[in-house]
C-alpha cells in the first residue's frame, strides 16, 4: 500500500507532462505552420509587387495574418483581393468569404459600422452564409442594436439549428431584454 502512492504519483506527472509536451508541441506546429505560410505568401512584403497576384492567394495570405492577429495588414490585403475578385469575375461565393473575412477583421479593430457594410455585402453575395450573418449580428450587437442581432441569430438557426454560438447569443439576448422588461 504505502509502495502504492509514489508510484501513483510518479504515473500521475508522468501523464500531466506527457499531455502539456503535446499541447506545447501542438502550439508550435501551429505557430511554425503559419510563419512558413506567410514567408511563401510574402506576408511581410510592403510593396504591393511582393503580395501574391490573384485574388486566392490575397485571401490566403489574409487568413494566415488573421491568425496571427495582424488585423490591418489584413484588412489591407483583403480589399486588395476584393478588387482582384471583381477584375477576376470571381464566383460569388469567393466574393462572400473575402468581404466576411474583410468585415472579422475591421470589426476586430472596433470598425463595426464598417464592418457591418461588408458583412451586408458578404449576404449579398450569399445569402445563405451562417458564419456571415452571426458576424453581423454580434457586430450589430456592439452597435446596441439587439432586435436586429436577435433576428440575425434567429436566421443562422433556421439555416443551421445546431449552431452553438447563435444559440448562445440569442439566449443572452432574451436574458437580458427579460432583465431590461423587469427593471423597467
Amino acid at each position: 500500500m504505502q509502495e502504492l502512492l509514489p508510484q501513483a504519483y510518479l504515473i500521475g506527472l508522468i501523464v500531466l507532462l506527457g499531455a502539456a509536451a503535446a499541447v506545447v508541441g501542438r502550439q508550435i506546429l501551429r505557430v511554425r505552420r503559419d510563419e512558413l505560410a506567410l514567408a511563401r505568401l510574402g506576408g511581410n512584403a510592403g510593396r504591393d509587387g511582393d503580395r501574391p497576384g490573384d485574388a486566392s492567394g490575397l485571401y490566403e495570405l489574409a487568413s494566415v495574418q488573421l491568425r496571427k492577429r495582424l488585423y490591418g495588414q489584413a484588412a489591407d490585403n483583403l480589399k486588395l483581393a476584393l478588387k482582384r475578385a471583381d477584375a477576376e469575375q470571381a464566383p460569388n461565393e469567393a466574393r462572400a468569404l473575402i468581404e466576411n473575412a474583410l468585415g472579422f477583421a475591421l470589426a476586430a479593430q472596433n470598425k463595426y459600422p464598417v464592418a457591418v457594410r461588408h458583412y451586408r455585402a458578404a449576404l449579398r453575395a450569399k445569402a445563405d452564409y451562417p458564419v456571415a450573418l452571426n458576424n453581423l449580428a454580434f457586430a450589430l450587437e456592439k452597435q446596441q442594436k439587439a432586435e436586429e442581432a436577435e433576428e440575425l441569430y434567429r436566421q443562422v438557426l433556421a439555416l443551421d439549428a445546431g449552431n452553438r454560438t447563435a444559440s448562445k447569443r440569442l439566449k443572452r439576448l432574451e436574458r437580458r431584454r427579460g432583465q431590461d422588461n423587469r427593471a423597467a
